[in-house]
């Protein structure tokens, strides 16, 4: 019998614990740091593990990374480097980015927020509309989450392009690869969508030098910002300052530097600010659970892994 161990510090485990003897009743599980002999521990699932603990698995065989990026594992320093880590990549949390994706450009594009402001207000104000067509989106960030909300978004009739670090092709959609490509891809983009791992790379990318890149000619006459990848890329008082004085038109923000995000920001009541609170890809646990049992399954079958985590890279 395998052993599984749940490592999440700031979640239930207890209740991911459940969905996983759900998924794998053969499975020995358990959680943090209730683990017994760490010698025993064939497995672990980890968000934010407290340093040394993955290390002292002696005998670990994988180590999984909950949630929709890897960044929150690879904070550990103390990670054991023989030990391959896999990410989830599971078709629900897809469908849930490119929903939080596509409910926010819509939103944009049709102006809801004026909407709702006129209602508050009584006002009868029906104002020129534009087409999808008219609106060019672009995705940075071409992995899983990213291409297929690229997908989507041009299936609504959008102007889609992307941007990764290194060249992809996506169907529907143009796109754009490394430093080269940045500035032409900017330059094009209307609505920016940020669904970039989280690399030193990545780290503040989301600058004030970068939105002034943006397209100034869409039909709101400044850019839109959505980030629903990590918070420690966007530099927060440069986001603030290019809404004061109209270099970006609005934002939705998911993800902040500092989260729960404190009470005496100012983007909670900012007018032009959709604020959500990290919830863009819920991880559901019974869906992570069944994904992370599958892989184990055929991990002892065949001894080959899918979707692992190239350290070197960060993602």
């Amino acid at each position: 019998m395998s052993t599984f161990l749940f490592v999440t510090p700031t979640w239930d485990g207890q209740l991911w614990a459940g969905e996983m003897r759900k998924a794998a009743p053969a499975m020995n599980v358990r959680v943090w740091p209730e683990m017994g002999d760490p010698g025993t521990i064939d497995y672990v699932a980890a968000w934010l593990p407290p340093p040394d603990v993955v290390r002292s698995l002696a005998n670990l065989k994988v180590i999984f990374s909950l949630g929709a990026g890897v960044d929150a594992i690879l904070k550990d320093p103390t990670l054991p480097e023989n030990v391959p880590i896999v990410r989830v990549n599971d078709p629900d949390l897809t469908m849930r980015m490119s929903e939080y994706v596509v409910l926010h450009v819509l939103m944009h594009h049709r102006q809801q927020r004026r909407l709702d402001e006129n209602q508050r207000k009584g006002v009868w104000d029906s104002f020129p509309t534009h087409a999808a067509s008219a609106l060019r989106v672009g995705v940075m960030g071409l992995g899983v989450l990213g291409q297929d909300a690229a997908k989507k978004l041009a299936l609504l009739g959008f102007k889609v392009a992307g941007w990764s670090r290194s060249p992809k092709t996506v169907e529907g959609v143009q796109c754009f690869s490394g430093a080269g490509g940045l500035d032409t891809f900017l330059a094009r983009t209307d609505v920016l969508v940020s669904l970039l791992p989280a690399t030193p790379e990545t780290d503040g990318i989301l600058n004030r030098g970068l939105i002034r890149k943006l397209a100034r000619s869409g039909p709101f006459g400044a850019p839109v910002l959505i980030n629903a990848g990590r918070g420690r890329q966007q530099v927060e008082d440069d986001i603030l300052a290019a809404l004061d004085v109209g270099e970006l038109h609005a934002a939705t923000l998911d993800v902040f530097r500092s989260e729960p995000l404190p009470a005496t920001s100012p983007f909670w009541t900012h007018p032009k600010v959709t604020l959500t609170p990290h919830i863009a890809a819920d991880s559901d646990p019974a869906v992570i659970c069944e994904y992370v049992a599958r892989q184990i399954a055929d991990y002892e079958a065949t001894g080959k892994l899918s979707n692992l985590v190239d350290r070197a890279r960060g993602y």
